[in-house]
């Protein structure tokens, strides 16, 4: 299971979210996170611990402080040790609250760090969760070439030799960007599938391979708005040789095929490679049709409705001439 220790979230989101460490600095690294949820200890603070979410980090803010101050100090010791015992990755507190000497030593005791945010409870938690979600995102590589095409993000897969770096570099030259070509990094983020290139290096990006010509550097070719770091996936097109196509292809576009990567169902299409077929003009009208389907225009459909009707109209003909009637 992925997981972001509090060192990690620490080091790379403490200017950021304005954190520093109180106590148990060297424990940072002694639990995983893994989940982007965090948890408040309302009501665990208030006697109920029957659904503690010990994985969660936990926040303290204005709420806790605030209702912890209200007891006696015997019954606060005792909650303050009864929440710390059951467990979590780290604490952090809000607001830059003061923090109870209680909770500092039991936390101490129970090698988990306690953290400290000036920011606000709630714009921090939204920071927080957006990291979090983003470090322990589903990832998955593949190998295409992913081109935004009037704003849709189309992914070229297909086998070695079918073109999808030709073609994206068509797209290019016709005014569109490139996102990845060879590797995609595709990284799911809730019910969307972000792509990126998987190059480590920035200056690595944004080259393409083209046979018989080498490594093409797109961004100084082209200029930057040529490229994009990265773009939602939202139409795959799958480049076949005409020779290995198995079964029927779509005619109609009336039956609309999907894909699934990580879990995620991306509409695809299926293009028979001929000699002469203009695949960068089909991709750009492959990615037209998704921008229709958004605003519930679906030609195939209407075409065959009205088909349909024309059909139904039309009268059975006569077997005999008129001229003919016996």
């Amino acid at each position: 299971m992925k997981g972001v220790t509090a060192e990690t979230l620490y080091n790379e989101k403490k200017e950021h979210l304005k954190l520093e460490v109180l106590v148990g600095k060297e424990f940072l690294t002694r639990r995983k996170i893994t989940t982007y949820d965090v948890f408040r200890p309302g009501l665990a603070l208030a006697g109920y611990t029957g659904y503690f979410l010990s994985d969660r980090i936990m926040i303290i803010g204005k709420t806790e402080t605030s209702y912890l101050r209200t007891l006696k100090r015997s019954i606060r010791d005792k909650r303050i040790a009864t929440v710390v015992k059951l467990g979590t990755p780290c604490v952090i507190v809000a607001k830059g609250l003061s923090v109870d000497k209680t909770l500092l030593k039991q936390a101490q005791m129970k090698k988990i760090p306690v953290l400290r945010t000036t920011m606000s409870t709630t714009p921090f938690i939204h920071g927080l969760s957006a990291y979090l979600e983003y470090k322990l995102a589903p990832i998955k590589y593949i190998q295409g070439t992913l081109v935004d095409i009037y704003g849709v993000g189309v992914l070229f897969i297909g086998k070695p030799g079918t073109g999808k770096s030709e073609c994206a570099l068509d797209l290019i030259e016709r005014g569109h960007r490139l996102v990845a070509d060879d590797l995609v990094q595709i990284v799911r983020r809730g019910d969307f599938l972000i792509g990126y290139g998987a190059e480590k290096s920035k200056q690595l990006k944004h080259h393409i391979e083209i046979r018989g010509v080498g490594i093409v550097d797109i961004f100084r070719i082209f200029g930057v708005k040529a490229v994009r770091l990265r773009k939602r996936i939202e139409t795959i097109v799958e480049l076949i040789l005409w020779d290995e196509v198995k079964g029927e292809y779509e005619r109609t576009g009336l039956q609309e095929r999907t894909k699934k990567i990580l879990g995620v169902a991306i509409p695809s299409v299926v293009i028979p490679l001929t000699a002469g077929k203009n695949v960068s003009v089909i991709a750009e009208v492959i990615a037209m049709n998704h921008l229709l389907a958004l605003r519930g225009i679906y030609p195939a459909r209407e075409y065959d409705v009205e088909l349909r009707k024309v059909l139904a109209d039309m009268q059975v003909p006569s077997i005999h001439y008129d001229e003919d009637i016996e």
